[in-house]
């Protein structure tokens, strides 16, 4: 699968180790430029760069406070952890945000965490999240995409399923986007592709360093493979990729981008590192967003 998109670009601002007026001032210096097209938060309840013991905005609460302030971009979490909330209550949430955002929201999901439950311990420990087995998690996960969905465009359902039940389920208001907001499934492995498969409209992985282009080029396959076996198009499904970016290296995030868009990854999101500097977005525009742009 190539993906011929011309590229939507967007940042992310990982709500850790910075302030909130730092994040808000980002995010409205974004939405006054047009090439920025979609702003993203992560969805961690400890930080995970800069001071372990400093501040960790929740993500859902912090992206309904940037989505009443700003009036353009397309926002989301990278990506919500399923294991956190119900998903019956997680639609209501991202209901509301799109209905205050004006219908801007790209729902982000994933199964949330890593397989090696270690991985997980210290921050699903420290509020008490239990650390399902894997297998389950991702089982999970997919139920609910499924009922999330359900809670978009039905009036009242029940839903029975191995890990949620709902009785006389019902979600109003309903997001102002229809048929629904676009979901966005984020993960590489196997059995997530499936769910990508089953109910995503944009797929999203992480890019270099922690994945080479070329792995995530036979992820893509992957991907087309697990589309085949359900009758999918796998054109449906924009494939997105987040990268990191150095403000001393520009050179190598725009080269690594022009890469990841020529493999087929129209959806980039430019993880941008705090502290930001002034005119953080114009650097982000000028330096990447606009020789990317011009080379595809």
């Amino acid at each position: 699968m190539t993906d011929r998109r011309a590229p939507s670009i967007g940042i992310k601002t990982t709500p850790a180790d910075v302030s909130y007026a730092e994040i808000r001032r980002v995010w409205l210096e974004a939405d006054a430029v047009p090439e920025v097209e979609h702003a993203w938060l992560y969805d961690h309840l400890l930080p995970r760069v800069g001071d372990p013991s400093g501040p960790a905005y929740e993500g859902w609460t912090l992206l309904t406070a940037l989505a009443a302030q700003t009036r353009r971009l397309r926002l989301g979490l990278l990506v919500t952890n399923n294991r956190i909330r119900l998903p019956a209550v997680l639609a209501k949430i991202a209901a509301t945000v799109d209905v205050i955002s004006g219908g801007r929201l790209d729902f982000g999901i994933g199964v949330g965490g890593l397989p090696d439950p270690a991985l997980n311990a210290a921050e699903f420990d420290a509020f008490g999240i239990p650390i399902d087995p894997w297998p389950d998690a991702v089982a999970a996960c997919a139920e609910a995409c499924s009922l999330i969905r359900r809670m978009w465009t039905e009036d009242v359902f029940d839903f029975s399923g191995d890990h949620y039940v709902l009785a006389g389920a019902r979600g109003n208001p309903k997001p102002i986007q229809r048929p629904h907001p676009p979901i966005l499934i984020g993960g590489s492995g196997t059995t997530t592709l499936r769910i990508v498969a089953d109910h995503a409209d944009i797929w999203n992985v992480i890019g270099p360093p922690r994945n080479t282009v070329e792995h995530l080029r036979g992820r893509s396959r992957v991907l087309d493979e697990q589309c085949a076996a359900i009758g999918r198009d796998p054109d449906q499904i924009t494939r997105s990729v987040q990268i990191p970016v150095a403000y001393d290296d520009p050179a190598s995030a725009r080269e690594c981008v022009c890469e990841l868009v020529d493999a087929g990854f129209s959806h980039v999101v430019l993880n941008i590192p705090a502290p930001y500097p002034v005119d953080v977005v114009r650097w982000v525009t000028d330096e990447l967003i606009r020789p990317t742009l011009e080379h595809a």
